[in-house]
């Protein structure tokens, strides 16, 4: 019964991205062949009859101050956009605060003195007298966090209130049988051999990390859902929390070692602690790209492959209609495939970071002579 469930999801959640995407792409295509004014600021509109793959990949995983749905064409009009509009939060030097919809603010209009300028991957809001504008908005990636926060706290307050009903000792049931194998392996596989004794001390900062990005990286593939992940600004504030608790709880053996290695000949000294201190900052680098990397390019695969439909149908309509089986099958496997890869990478997050706390406190070995 599960399976079935699990089965009529996924195909309700393709039919949706399809039918996204086919609303997007009957928009764009009426937007590009309808013969456009020259303008030089503008010249990507100067071409009529091509669709800009690029911009409708981007448009669906940059961060935004609305959350976009689909668009709904509409014979001889312009497409009417769905969208879910957000609060608009600004702080300016001479207004003050302001907060309104993002649906009075579209790009190139003007409200209350300020306007909307969008990029490839990002939207901000400028002022129109020049000066500068503090931008506290709920955009698309804020709203994605609080859903996951929300849903993360639901599960485990559930989970936590059976505990607290039943007791620890009786033999877990349901939902509660699935995180309490997930929280034993990782306490098994991550906590204790990165952490030794001290590893329930950190159990809480892992285990938080893990189902925090996990959750994230599963909504993100919802259709219509937000690239929370996927934004290089939210693995660099997660990887610099792992960064400062690895700092903050590293002892004297690790800065000696770090600042003073031993067993090293003087003269190559100072050469190891410029590399040791510049792989102090590697390490946080290093979780903040792969995750961001890795989910980005996920999200720009499918996207990609759903695309190569329209592609194939600007060339021939025939085409394009015999290509959907096949972006079909390659978009479910990638699904899958992103399944796998979301859990994975949440994972390799929280392994690292326990890696890199474990070496920050790790205790000087004691030297026996034989």
């Amino acid at each position: 019964m599960n399976f079935k469930r699990l089965f009529s999801l996924l195909v309700l959640s393709f039919t949706l991205l399809g039918a996204s995407f086919y609303a997007n792409g009957q928009a764009e295509n009426n937007k590009y062949n309808t013969p456009p004014a020259k303008s030089s600021d503008d010249p990507a509109k100067e071409e009529s009859g091509k669709l800009d793959v690029a911009k409708v990949i981007f448009g669906h995983i940059a961060d935004a101050h609305e959350w976009h749905l689909f668009s709904i064409k509409h014979e001889g009009a312009e497409s009417t956009p769905v969208a879910i509009p957000l609060p608009v939060i600004l702080y300016h030097p001479q207004k003050g605060l302001m907060i309104f919809s993002s649906s009075k603010i579209a790009e190139g209009d003007s409200y209350e003195g300020v306007h909307l300028e969008k990029n490839m991957m990002k939207e901000h809001i400028v002022s129109d007298d020049g000066l500068p504008v503090y931008d506290f908005s709920i955009t698309k990636n804020v709203m994605s966090m609080i859903i996951g926060v929300i849903i993360l706290l639901l599960v485990f307050k559930k989970a936590g209130k059976k505990y607290q009903a039943s007791g620890a000792l009786k033999a877990p049931s349901g939902f509660q049988n699935f995180l309490e194998v997930v929280i034993i392996f990782l306490r098994d596989e991550v906590g204790k051999p990165c952490l030794g004794k001290h590893y329930e001390k950190y159990m809480p900062l892992l285990l938080t990390s893990f189902f925090f990005i996990w959750i994230n990286n599963l909504l993100g593939l919802l259709p219509g859902g937000a690239n929370f992940t996927g934004n290089i600004a939210v693995t660099s504030c997660l990887a610099l929390l792992s960064f400062i608790v690895m700092l903050a709880k590293s002892r004297k053996p690790f800065w000696s070692h770090l600042l003073n290695p031993p067993g090293v000949p003087g003269w190559m000294k100072p050469m190891l602690v410029l590399i040791e201190v510049a792989s102090l900052f590697i390490k946080p680098m290093a979780l903040m790209i792969r995750l961001f990397a890795n989910i980005m390019a996920g999200h720009i695969v499918i996207l990609a492959l759903i695309c190569m439909v329209f592609i194939f149908a600007a060339l021939n309509k025939f085409v394009g209609v015999g290509f959907v089986p096949v972006s079909l099958a390659f978009t479910i496997f990638m699904f899958f495939l992103e399944l796998l890869v979301g859990a994975i990478q949440a994972f390799i997050f929280t392994n690292l970071t326990a890696v890199f706390i474990g070496q920050s406190i790790e205790e000087p070995h004691e030297e026996h002579a034989h």
